[in-house]
């Protein structure tokens, strides 16, 4: 794509980088009042069943998605024009979330400006190696990755790791402003659950918030996996790279049921969103809709999007993810390639 079209591509967006007020305020209407009332559903149904206790407790998570999609938008300063709001909501909203609101602001603003370049991996993104990375790795850095690339460790202990333990602790080299917002942060959710526990006592607390913690925290991983993780997804070098292009090759379009695509607040649109993070999540579609150049970002269902977890390492040659399997066959027939130039090398150096 050339400059001329890159400039044509974002100015078709920017019509929808604004906020509306009335919808903003709506949406925090319609995701924390059912998200209350669902965590309380869910704690008054521990007398009634546990089944059905778990049941309320995996339509509550995905309210809590859902208010992580107003917290995002409070990091890119796209659900209310004003900062100030901005950050209030999404303090708030990063403590429903478990997530410190500049922490992950600032790391995700890195995130936008880097993805898909090899030369920025690090910040606010998943650990990905090319082939030729892995290939020339220490047996302990492919044992590493491997176990991280694992879906079960990813989608499983990923989030605990994460939520629960990694965003607790500032990050290296963060200021002032963002130390103390974590710091809060952490205060607040100590506060919270601690009321909850008195409340209710710690074992029904644990029995409701645990099962709405794990399904969300999966869910999240799982939509941040997928958006960047499909076969033929877009990495470059900083000398080559593009951000129009990461954003519309680079992330994928999620086309997900209506009544998921509302849950999760419209964030499979996630070629538009990184093509213009101030488009906030209610007008992604739209945005989408209006560009007919967008329409050509690779699309994926839900059954597709399964066929991700086979992807771990991204091969530059052929510009596509590939499994470990099809790694591990290619390096054999390479070494049975240098085997064979070895043997019939020999004759030849025996006859000197």
């Amino acid at each position: 794509m050339t400059e001329p079209k890159h400039a044509q591509l974002r100015k078709t967006v920017a019509p929808f980088e604004k906020t509306n007020v009335k919808t903003s305020v709506r949406q925090m209407a319609n995701t924390l009042i059912p998200l209350v009332l669902l965590w309380y559903a869910a704690y008054a149904s521990l007398s009634v069943s546990y089944w059905l206790t778990l049941a309320i407790c995996i339509v509550a998570s995905g309210f809590v998605i859902r208010t992580f999609i107003i917290f995002h938008d409070c990091c890119h300063g796209s659900f209310f024009q004003s900062k100030k709001a901005n950050d209030i909501v999404g303090t708030i909203t990063g403590v429903l979330t478990l997530v410190p609101y500049l922490q992950w602001k600032n790391a995700h603003a890195i995130h936008h400006a880097t993805s898909s370049n090899l030369d920025k991996r690090g910040v606010g993104d998943l650990w990905i190696l090319t082939v030729e990375e892995y290939a020339s790795a220490s047996f302990i850095s492919r044992l590493a990755y491997r176990i991280y690339r694992q879906p079960l460790v990813m989608f499983g202990l990923g989030p605990i790791y994460v939520f629960l333990i990694q965003y607790r602790f500032n990050r290296k080299g963060a200021k002032r402003k963002e130390k103390l917002n974590t710091y809060l942060t952490n205060a607040l959710l100590v506060a919270l659950y601690a009321l909850l526990c008195w409340a209710i006592g710690w074992q029904a607390f644990a029995m409701v918030q645990g099962p709405i913690f794990f399904v969300s925290g999966l869910l999240g991983v799982w939509l941040f996996y997928v958006q960047h993780q499909f076969e033929d997804s877009y990495f470059e070098h900083d000398d080559e790279w593009s951000y129009v292009n990461a954003a519309v090759d680079g992330s994928s379009y999620y086309k997900l049921p209506k009544v998921l695509q509302w849950i999760t607040g419209n964030i499979g649109f996630h070629h538009v969103h990184h093509l213009s993070p101030k488009v906030p999540n209610y007008y992604l579609e739209d945005a989408h809709n209006a560009t007919p150049p967008l329409h050509k970002a690779t699309t994926i269902n839900i059954r597709e999007s399964l066929a991700s977890l086979r992807f771990r390492l991204w091969d530059e040659e052929a510009k596509k993810f590939v499994s470990f399997k099809a790694v591990k066959t290619r390096m054999r027939k390479a070494g049975k390639a240098d085997e064979k130039k070895l043997s019939s090398a020999r004759p030849s150096l025996q006859g000197k």
